[in-house]
């Protein structure tokens, strides 16, 4: 038997191998192109607003019981902190809206019971942010930075998305770093009883806790609403139904706060219920066409204008009313002292009125509650809100 030196020995095991390997790293190579066709890919459009979102970390205090604080299990772990209040931080995200100003756009729970709001934009640059203004009822709020060359994110138009969308979500899920999932648009209009004025954008774009504040966006690059609460467990996992507030929502609050540092709503000064099935057929229209009016109060703008009892909303400053919640965000999106335009049905006929929002007073309500069908929900779902 003839010896073949080491050096021999492996050329020859070489030679052997490569033809059997080689086509198998080949083939296992993600191609670049099919049929001639280079592979679509999100990363263009991600490098062009990625560097519009921030990261948000809070420093803060929140009220604790008596009991807690003489808790010897508790000093362990919080130490001796001021009498009724322990130390709290939180992260989130957000969105830069004006690069000129410095402005970010959040959800105000990202920021709530916060006494220094840090922001780290992309580039790793690090500002303390100061607040311009909160609107809690629609859970978003806009905050200042001094920093320059920064990027802003361009608007799109949320009352053209369609479901079946395809969106992208963008923050910072659990303090890891800027994140990037994707996924599809899975409703709209959705009102889950998490805020006081809704409209949500539903997704199956992964969202977790930190990711609230941030933005989601088209494949255009445009910002289209922000992430703000997702449905999970009692551990906070992600079960693919996430809500955003829309961005033409976002707008008007974003208007008022930079104008007037608050968000003011005017009140119509009525109460609407949706149509139920017989309603809808008593008036010969479709149960998700209109908002039918059951309350009015005294004084209220509503009342000076002849509206009554019974009257069904159709259509609110050129836009079409579906259900009870289109009055209600409608309304809450206008300013006090601005007009509406509204087209209402009574007894079969159409009447065009045009009222201006006042202020929110006291008023009594007057006339009698029509009969509704609202229900009490005991099973309600685990909402996370995505911040703590």
């Amino acid at each position: 038997m003839v010896m073949l030196p080491l050096t021999r020995k492996l050329a020859l095991l070489a030679a052997i191998l490569l033809p059997m390997t080689t086509p198998h790293t080949v083939s296992a190579a993600l191609p670049v192109e099919v049929n001639g066709q280079a592979l679509p890919s999100l990363a263009t459009m991600l490098e062009k607003v990625t560097p519009a979102v921030v990261n948000i970390a809070t420093e803060g205090r929140q009220p604790v019981s008596d009991s807690l604080m003489t808790d010897p299990f508790f000093k362990r772990f919080f130490g001796d902190t001021p009498p009724g209040e322990r130390q709290i931080t939180g992260t989130g995200s957000g969105v830069v809206i004006h690069a000129q100003r410095g402005h970010i756009l959040t959800n105000s729970h990202v920021i709530e019971n916060a006494d220094a709001i840090h922001v780290t934009l992309k580039d790793g640059r690090k500002y303390l942010a100061k607040v311009v203004g909160i609107d809690p009822r629609a859970d978003l709020a806009v905050l200042q930075i001094p920093a320059e060359q920064l990027t802003a994110m361009r608007f799109g138009d949320s009352d053209r998305l369609r479901v079946g969308d395809f969106v992208v979500a963008i923050g910072n899920p659990y303090s890891i770093g800027q994140t990037v999932t994707s996924g599809i648009i899975s409703a709209l209009h959705r009102n889950p009883g998490i805020s006081e004025y809704e409209n949500f954008i539903q997704t199956d774009a992964p969202i977790n806790l930190g990711n609230s504040g941030g933005p989601l966006v088209n494949l255009s690059g445009e910002l289209i609403g922000i992430n703000t609460a997702i449905l999970g467990d009692q551990g906070g996992g992600n079960l693919g139904i996430g809500f955003a507030v829309p961005i033409n929502t976002a707008s008007g609050v974003i208007t008022q706060i930079v104008q007037y540092g608050k968000v003011e709503r005017g009140q119509l000064g009525v109460e609407v219920q949706d149509l139920d099935p017989a309603m809808a057929r008593d008036f010969g229209m479709k149960s998700n066409e209109g908002a039918v009016i059951s309350q009015i109060m005294a004084n209220s703008p509503a009342e000076k204008a002849d509206i009554q009892v019974g009257d069904v909303i159709v259509r609110l400053n050129g836009k079409n009313v579906n259900n009870a919640v289109d009055v209600k965000n409608m309304i809450g999106d206008l300013r006090t002292g601005t007009d509406v335009h509204m087209t209402t049905l009574r007894a079969g006929r159409s009447r065009n009125v045009t009222v201006t929002i006042s202020s929110p007073d006291s008023n009594k309500p007057v006339a009698v509650q029509a009969k509704g069908n609202k229900q009490n929900n005991t099973n309600q779902p685990y909402w996370e809100k995505s911040i703590r």
